[in-house]
């Protein structure tokens, strides 16, 4: 979820980025005309404002009241050239010009509080349906793999987890035999059984990124796992791509097409039909393996 919000003098945004499914940036409401009656606020209780157990190097924590309830939210500078706000897995991050004033940002975040009150709310119901999905974490629970369903096995001894089958290429039933103790708690499975994945799937897209960056003659900056509960994958016009490590639930030719798809963006960065020739330039018969992800979505998983 992306909002770009500009300050009277601001310059367009310099560093865009697109993310799988969506448009180049996800506009917030559009404001009332005169004539319109005054917005009201997002139905539900009031959210809770906390700062995060934590924040990244140079950002402060900073709330403002708004019409319809004070918002918190994770402030950085950088030279940008307008104010950007997005709504992701950790709350609201602001990221603002050095030479915009503090009254100007809360003026922005004041101006978008509707839309980003809307956000954070389905933020907090999703992380709720994650919290319920929790407790499936347990011993003989199966959770997709590269297409399959693998078995979670606890209780096996030794220092290190360990996969029966074939690492990148499943059989139904394979299993994953987890150094934990049968009645583990969910969260410690959970945690152990995510790491096992990030770290397979690090070492996927990385050999499929090389393949198809090689095979087209492009480069990318860098790239790296995101977590995020909106999107599969983006890509911004700097080369930068984030993939989406629960893609590792997907078989194969899921997993390329999002691949694709961002690389795609370093020449085409929109969803015109250039953008899409180049996508069945790369994967040809890419439409069954995007058919089938429009299906789910990265908070609802794994599937169990």
């Amino acid at each position: 979820m992306k909002c770009a919000s500009s300050t009277p003098n601001a310059m367009p945004l310099e560093n865009r980025q697109l993310s799988l499914f969506e448009p180049e940036a996800a506009a917030p409401p559009a404001p009332p005309s005169p004539a319109s009656p005054r917005s009201t606020a997002p139905t539900g209780t009031p959210l809770a404002v906390s700062p995060p157990p934590s924040l990244p190097p140079r950002a402060r924590w900073r709330e403002v009241q708004t019409e319809h309830q004070p918002i918190g939210f994770v402030l950085r500078r950088s030279r940008r050239k307008s104010i950007g706000l997005v709504v992701n897995d950790d709350g609201l991050q602001v990221t603002a010009p050095n030479w915009v004033t503090l009254a100007q940002i809360d003026a922005a975040v004041q101006e978008k509080a509707r839309w980003i009150l809307e956000k954070l709310r389905w933020r907090h119901e999703r992380q709720q349906q994650l919290a319920m999905v929790d407790t499936h974490w347990k011993d003989g629970t199966h959770v997709p793999y590269f297409g399959q369903r693998i078995e979670l096995a606890l209780g096996h001894p030794g220092s290190a987890h360990s996969f029966t089958g074939q690492r990148f290429a499943p059989k139904e039933g394979d299993r994953l035999l987890l150094a934990l103790p049968r009645d583990a708690d969910h969260q410690r499975v959970r945690d152990s059984v995510h790491a096992w994945l990030q770290a397979v799937a690090t070492e996927w897209f990385q050999q499929r990124l090389d393949h198809f960056l090689a095979a087209n003659d492009l480069a990318i900056k860098r790239w790296r796992l995101s977590s995020a509960s909106t999107r599969w994958g983006s890509c911004n016009s700097d080369g930068n791509i984030m993939l989406n490590w629960r893609l590792i639930h997907f078989d194969h030719d899921v997993i390329d097409y999002v691949i694709v798809h961002e690389i795609a963006h370093l020449r085409e960065m929109n969803h015109s039909k250039d953008f899409w020739r180049e996508v069945g330039r790369i994967l040809p018969g890419f439409e069954s393996a995007r058919d089938a992800l429009r299906r789910h979505d990265p908070a609802s998983l794994p599937l169990i």
